[in-house]
């Protein structure tokens, strides 16, 4: 106990509940029975993707930080070409051969698109040390600075952090540890439509209600709101406005959501929208200072190690559910296994 990182946790929160060094929160209940009660919701073997194109939304108007892929060839140092694409292996290795060759790079924005939020994406200021005094810190008591190391904090001395780097809660434990188990969709759209607006537990239960959804421990949730298919629809040239007012989201500052992603026990929340909850909505008064700007994202990430999956594309398998009378499916959804990112792309897969 006395190398624990933290004195005292956040009230609510799951640290340490699965070790003091843990680093993948609730994700540790995707288990191999977990995984079995997934498979078990394949009836007919079809498939969907759930990833938008990564070059989408299009343009910078959803978030300023963040760019579209930058895709191009790589350099052929060893024969002096600017790009190595449409190689003739006869002109440029023996004409004994005739093969033809490209290789590519890429500049990612990793939250771009289609994307996972690591635990190390968000954090806040706890007093972790029971000593009055309140610290950065980020899920089970990780530090930033020393264990989420931006430029300038490179405390080891091994250059990691001189561009910012997470030493610990990066996504490569979850891929490693495999995102393979149950989904669960609920259909927003169906009911409520692409209008903006917050949806709060009462809206919210009485759509699982009339939709017979059923969340268990350890399911991974899925929100369909309609925003991604209003992406696509835009065509990589979204409107400025609109895009920041389009369709519903879970509404933050109702507790009694809170307490649902806590009570479900729910493995990941997941969404086609922008942040699942929504971005600059106005706050309720009297609201103690200092708050979180995102109610849901501290929950989750810092609180209870729930990983968020946004701007996922939900349409084409809200359809096939719906008109199947079904909810559930198996859900596949690694991120890249990259050490040390806060945000990652993904293509994930729903099996039915």
């Amino acid at each position: 106990m006395t190398d624990r990182r933290w004195k005292q946790r956040p009230p609510g929160s799951t640290w340490g509940d699965w070790g003091d060094d843990d680093e993948l929160g609730r994700i540790n209940l995707l288990t191999r029975d977990k995984v079995l009660q997934g498979a078990a919701e394949i009836k007919e073997g079809v498939t969907f993707s759930l990833s938008l194109p990564l070059d989408y939304p299009g343009g910078t108007a959803l978030n300023q930080r963040r760019y579209p892929p930058i895709l191009k060839p790589t350099e052929d140092l060893q024969h002096k070409q600017d790009v190595f694409y449409n190689v003739i292996a006869r002109e440029q290795i023996s004409p004994d051969f005739n093969d033809v060759w490209s290789d590519d790079q890429v500049t990612l924005w990793l939250q771009y698109s289609t994307q996972w939020d690591a635990l190390a994406h968000q954090g806040a200021e706890f007093d972790a040390d029971a000593d009055g005094v309140p610290e950065a810190v980020y899920y089970n008591g990780y530090r930033a600075g020393q264990d989420i190391v931006g430029p300038q904090e490179d405390a080891k001395g091994d250059g990691s952090g001189s561009l910012g780097f997470a030493r610990h809660l990066g996504l490569e434990h979850m891929a490693a540890h495999g995102v393979q188990g149950r989904g669960v969709l609920i259909d927003l759209e169906h009911h409520l439509g692409r209008g903006w607006q917050a949806v709060d537990f009462a809206t919210l239960s009485g759509i699982m209600k009339t939709d017979n959804v059923v969340v268990e421990p350890g399911d991974m949730v899925v929100i369909h709101t309609g925003f991604a298919t209003q992406i696509l629809e835009w065509g990589k040239n979204p409107d400025p406005v609109a895009i920041h007012r389009t369709a519903s989201y879970l509404d933050a500052h109702d507790p009694a959501i809170l307490q649902w992603v806590t009570d479900s026990g729910l493995s990941a929340l997941i969404a086609d929208n922008y942040a699942v909850e929504g971005v600059g909505v106005e706050r309720p008064p009297n609201e103690p200072v200092p708050h979180t700007l995102l109610p849901i994202h501290q929950h989750c990430l810092f609180k209870l190690g729930v990983p968020l999956g946004e701007l996922w594309f939900t349409r084409d398998l809200a359809r096939w559910l719906r008109e199947h009378g079904r909810t559930r499916f198996l859900l596949t959804a690694p991120p890249l296994r990259l050490p040390g990112t806060q945000g990652s792309p993904l293509t994930p897969v729903a099996t039915v």
